[in-house]
């Protein structure tokens, strides 16, 4: 019996998906892994028996990272479960850039009470909030993992010309982006030829303050700053000011904070890029399959701290090893075993920056001293038998 500890609402669809042989609560003992959405574990004492950790969405910033890889957790996100949704408001937020149409609608409620006036106050008004459309402007793409692809994909759709900038993009991102999206490799360059900016990226030293006073010297007058991925890859102060000056028109934000809230031309949103049930249906599904095949077989698939490892089982027993990739290491944990003269069916091998996993396969039964011998390495983080 596997025990899961969940510390947000998770989609019930998901945890259905772990089937029989699980235990699922918010208040469990001894739990095996935990699930869970924004929920903050940076103070959080994670209990010695937790082996891997889901978060049901694909940022990470509220789980200790560092922390796990040091005892070995594996840690989980979803990406790409999530993207259509984030996708489609993107797209709301373009238009909310172009259109002023919040301040309209806003404007529009003040007219309550002139009764048979409204109609002619409205089309007296409506010059007030103008703008442009979408269709022949320029948009840059920064950062094209699962959500920016869908996003410069659609803007295209939507005729505009999309300009992608990601030094990182995978090759699975590189099959999915329409070949109708210009790729730009010099962020300032594409900054100056574009009339909409939207952020799609993670947030860690190299990209925080991305958006900053320096970056923005170098964009048109007029440019319209989409940020639906991290609050603080924009610096605040200088978009307050650029709003301020005119070099920046509008910035649209799912991740608004207290400098932003209030400024004339700031469109703040509270953070519902995923806030849709088959969003979190998704994520919650996908969550819980990355779990299960982890607890049952020691597979991992998108995880943010360990290599990708995914092994079909050849024998009756199999041993995960979680380590530091250091030289030598496969030779040790090998030895171990041919000391206690058992035979190893298969052995994998993957690394990920500082840290490892080692899965063997054996029909040979595994015995607590040898998983013990194994621990006892000062290399190995964690080890489980499946």
């Amino acid at each position: 019996m596997y025990k899961i500890q969940t510390l947000n609402k998770i989609a019930k669809i998901g945890i259905d998906k772990l089937g029989e042989g699980y235990e699922v609560a918010d208040t469990i003992e001894n739990p095996d892994a935990i699930i869970l959405r924004s929920f903050n574990m940076h103070e959080m004492d994670i209990p010695e028996s937790v082996q891997a950790i889901a978060r049901a969405g694909a940022g990470v910033n509220n789980i200790p990272i560092e922390k796990c890889s040091e005892r070995g957790i594996v840690v989980f996100n979803t990406p790409g479960a999530n993207a259509n949704a984030v996708k489609e408001l993107v797209i709301a937020g373009l238009l909310l850039a172009s259109r002023k149409v919040t301040d309209a609608v806003e404007w529009a409620k003040t007219l309550k009470g002139e009764g048979d006036a409204v109609g002619k106050l409205v089309e007296k008004g409506k010059s007030n909030f103008a703008g442009p459309e979408l269709y022949g402007k320029t948009l840059g793409v920064i950062g094209l993992g699962a959500i920016g692809v869908m996003v410069a994909n659609t803007a295209y759709r939507l005729g505009m010309d999309v300009i992608g900038y990601d030094p990182y993009i995978s090759v699975e991102a590189a099959w999915g982006i329409s070949r109708h999206v210009e790729k730009s490799n010099d962020l300032g360059d594409m900054i100056s030829k574009c009339d909409y900016i939207s952020l799609h990226l993670p947030l860690n030293d190299g990209t925080r303050d991305m958006i900053n006073a320096d970056l923005l010297s170098k964009a048109k007058d007029g440019i319209r700053i989409l940020n639906f991925a991290r609050g603080e890859l924009v610096n605040s102060d200088d978009i307050v000011a650029a709003l301020e000056s005119g070099k920046v028109l509008s910035y649209v934000t799912d991740f608004p904070n207290e400098k932003v809230l209030c400024v004339p031309g700031v469109v703040a949103i509270p953070h519902l890029g995923a806030s849709t049930p088959e969003s979190e249906d998704n994520c919650a599904i996908m969550a819980a399959k990355q779990l299960k095949d982890f607890l049952e077989n020691g597979n991992i698939k998108n995880s943010v701290n360990f290599p990708s490892c995914v092994e079909p089982k050849t024998s009756e027993n199999r041993i995960f090893i979680a380590h530091k990739n250091i030289p030598n290491m496969i030779a040790t944990l090998s030895g171990v075993l041919s000391g206690k003269n058992m035979n190893i069916e298969h052995m994998t091998n993957k690394s990920k920056k500082e840290l490892a996993v080692t899965l063997i396969d054996t029909d040979d039964n595994v015995s607590q001293d040898i998983i013990d011998e194994i621990k006892g390495n000062p290399a190995v983080l964690s080890v489980r038998l499946i």
